[in-house]
């Protein structure tokens, strides 16, 4: 968990979140929380925190939010993210992250968010009855962001034409309102590549999702060994045996994931994976993919099982993280509201 992503330059500032609407998965793991401890590792200014701004655009119950931050933060240190060097933190708890995005809500404009494709997504067929907030949640994102003046975000390919609109947001800013100087930054994406897309074990063409009704298609970090092996058991599969190629799995979406999954666990390449198993049905297959799974979030479910028993723990660690993030914040939004002219009397 300590490699350092190829293209970093550090030490540069890093912020990166999640949404605390359900248990943090494998796929969150792979694809975010063991990049975010690479990255702190390698020596970057980190800022982690619980997007539950955010999480308030969609319907939820209100009473079970609290409890869902301190979920969503205990997976973060489960996984290696250490609060004594990185910022674990409530978005809602620094103020700034909303001030800069009304702010930024008066520089961008209708036609970048009209060619978001995640509202589309989310959205679905009742878009006109969506909230205005899931609209302009890429316009919070970016404040997100440069309220930090983060220079690196670590991204999934999904995530790429968000951060394209906060670039366009911070180059408008900048054009607009900084005299020529570059007030914020243009943030670069971190991506990782393998194992970054985890697909549903019920779906081989669907992202692992916290969100997906059924928990069936996804392993959580807080699983224990029989919920993982059940559900390996059950993950759904095609009755050929593995293939020798990696280019013979491209027709075979759930046969590629489980593939991909068992590569990501065991830190080897796919072409590996298929040397030791083809030919071999996912009878033999699957066991050996549901003791690799176990082996590896046993440990983080362990510890995750520690921390979220330990309420007190937790909301200390997200109070020093929001005071250090609030630090960092507070200047850039009286920079920010300097330049567009607010009263200061």
């Amino acid at each position: 968990m300590s490699e350092t992503p190829t293209d970093y330059t550090g030490p540069e500032r890093i912020l990166s979140g999640m949404q605390p609407t359900g248990g943090l998965h494998l796929g969150n793991y792979l694809g975010a929380l063991k990049w975010w401890v690479a990255l702190q590792n390698s020596g970057a200014e980190c800022f982690y925190c619980v997007v539950d701004l955010h999480a308030i655009t969609v319907a939820g119950d209100p009473a079970r939010l609290p409890g869902r931050v301190r979920s969503a933060a205990a997976a973060y240190m489960a996984a290696g993210v250490d609060p004594s060097k990185s910022a674990i933190f409530a978005q809602s708890a620094v103020p700034a992250h909303a001030e800069l995005a009304w702010i930024f809500q008066c520089v961008a404009r209708l036609g970048w968010l009209e060619r978001m494709t995640q509202f589309k997504d989310k959205a679905g067929k009742d878009a006109e009855r969506a909230s205005v907030g899931l609209f302009t949640y890429p316009v919070l994102q970016a404040a997100d962001i440069l309220v930090y003046k983060a220079t690196h975000v670590p991204v999934g390919e999904d995530q790429k034409q968000h951060l394209e609109l906060s670039r366009d947001i911070a180059a408008r800013f900048n054009r607009d309102f900084g005299n020529g100087d570059a007030v914020f930054p243009l943030p670069e994406p971190v991506i990782q590549d393998h194992g970054a897309r985890i697909m549903s074990l019920k779906d081989g063409a669907a992202k692992m999702s916290k969100s997906d009704p059924s928990d069936n298609s996804r392993i959580n970090l807080d699983d224990d060994a029989d919920t993982i092996a059940r559900k390996i058991k059950k993950a759904k599969t095609d009755p050929e045996p593995l293939p020798e190629s990696e280019a013979e799995l491209n027709s075979r979406p759930e046969a590629r994931n489980l593939v991909g999954i068992y590569a990501a666990l065991t830190g080897t390449s796919v072409e590996a994976v298929l040397d030791e198993f083809a030919g071999q049905g996912f009878g033999a297959f699957k066991p050996k993919l549901a003791d690799a799974a176990v082996e590896f979030i046993a440990p983080i479910s362990g510890e995750y099982a520690r921390l979220i028993a330990d309420r007190a723990e937790i909301d200390r660690v997200l109070r020093l993280g929001a005071e250090r993030a609030n630090a960092a914040a507070e200047p850039v939004i009286a920079e920010a509201k300097r330049l567009v002219g607010y009263w200061r009397g």
